[in-house]
């Protein structure tokens, strides 16, 4: 429980532990954030870490000239893009076994959720499931399981990725630092968070609904 309260102090608060990180660490942030961006795009093990919320922030604090915009998008669509190559080369690499055994740190859920994420859109996948936590951090390890060509991953993986960092970094930079964004900060990441899960909870609620709509 003490675990929960934590990641979800560090969801709210995000601003205030960033504006710490940037104080402390000054130029090492940029490696730490590579680190943070990478992993959660990159491990199929680390789905719970920040994405939207944290590019968000850390553009916020970019606006007030602590970081400098522009090698941060820079260094995130590198964390991001590398992310994604690493984690199809896992899924590559693992191939069907992972449906055929029980992980201790994968969940089956999610792989099973983003292999009809997948399914429903194809390649596209890619660049859409960026903007979805956990979709997102499988959907590249599913196109690896999948066997889809790479160079048609690669362009999608680019293209999404540069996009992501883009929309959700210069959010912050444009948003972040208005009076109503500053003083409800946790208000705005939770909107972030709930608004990028939406796509989940519409599918979800649409699977649930199906059985009573073929009972009528």
């Amino acid at each position: 429980m003490e675990i929960v309260n934590s990641f979800f102090d560090l969801f709210l608060n995000l601003d205030t532990y960033l504006f710490s990180l940037v104080t402390e660490y000054r130029n090492w942030t940029y490696l730490i954030l590579f680190c943070i961006i990478f992993c959660e795009t990159g491990l199929v093990v680390t789905p719970f870490l920040p994405g939207d919320s944290l590019l968000f922030a850390a553009g916020a604090i970019a606006a007030q000239g602590i970081l400098n915009i522009w090698i941060l998008v820079g260094i995130l669509c590198i964390a991001a893009i590398l992310g994604d190559s690493v984690n199809y080369s896992l899924g590559k690499f693992f191939g069907g076994k992972v449906f055929e055994r029980n992980y201790r740190l994968i969940k089956k859920e999610y792989l099973y959720r983003t292999q009809e994420f997948y399914e429903k859109h194809g390649g596209k996948t890619i660049i859409i499931a960026r903007f979805v936590p956990i979709i997102r951090t499988f959907a590249p390890f599913i196109a690896g399981v999948g066997s889809m060509n790479y160079l048609r991953f690669i362009l999608f993986n680019i293209i999404g990725g540069i996009f992501w960092v883009f929309i959700c970094s210069f959010g912050g930079y444009f948003f972040g630092n208005l009076p109503f964004v500053k003083n409800n900060f946790s208000v705005v990441v939770l909107a972030i968070i709930f608004i990028s899960l939406l796509p989940i909870i519409f599918e979800y609620l649409k699977h649930k609904l199906k059985p009573n709509q073929n009972k009528k």
